[in-house]
């Protein structure tokens, strides 16, 4: 998975819209169409644009035609107000992202995801910044968010129609 930049990727990522959420955390996805051949050339000079236009475009990879999957959280510091904190989770999402990627490339579709902190997490529980129950309860968090988003792919998956075959001797 490729990790999300720009303010402009989250932005247009999280336009898609939600598909999973936990307690704390929730998964927003943007569908990404395969880039046709006419834009697949893209210029990479100075001040170039890629020739597709839209969200799209800031999710094409020179030299690939194929969409790859996106992924990038999003750790507000209202509510995580210390660094350390934020940078672990933040961890965490790329970790078990990394490790849920198989369940995604097995679908047919290309994304880009947002994870989105939209809860704290008690200060009273977790009194460490950094502690090694508070990663913990991000991961197992992160892991169902994860795997509801991907029961969802794969339901979406199969209730799509197959497309219709090209027909044969009609000009």
């Amino acid at each position: 998975m490729q990790r999300l930049k720009t303010r402009a990727q989250f932005q247009a990522a999280m336009s898609g819209g939600i598909i999973s959420r936990t307690a704390h955390f929730a998964l927003h996805r943007l569908v990404l169409e395969p880039i046709q051949a006419a834009d697949a050339t893209i210029s990479t000079g100075p001040g170039s644009l890629p020739s597709a236009q839209g969200p799209q475009a800031l999710f094409s990879v020179p030299g690939s035609v194929y969409p790859q999957d996106w992924i990038g959280p999003l750790i507000p510091k209202r509510w995580a107000k210390r660094s350390v904190t934020r940078h672990a989770i933040k961890r965490q999402a790329y970790a078990v992202a990394q490790a849920s990627a198989p369940a995604f490339q097995a679908q047919p579709i290309r994304a880009a995801y947002v994870v989105r902190l939209r809860a704290g997490f008690d200060r009273k529980q977790f009194i460490s910044a950094c502690s090694d129950t508070l990663k913990a309860a991000v991961r197992a968090e992160l892991e169902q968010l994860f795997a509801s988003a991907a029961r969802k792919a794969a339901a979406s998956a199969k209730a799509q129609p197959a497309a219709a075959p090209p027909l044969q001797g009609v000009v």
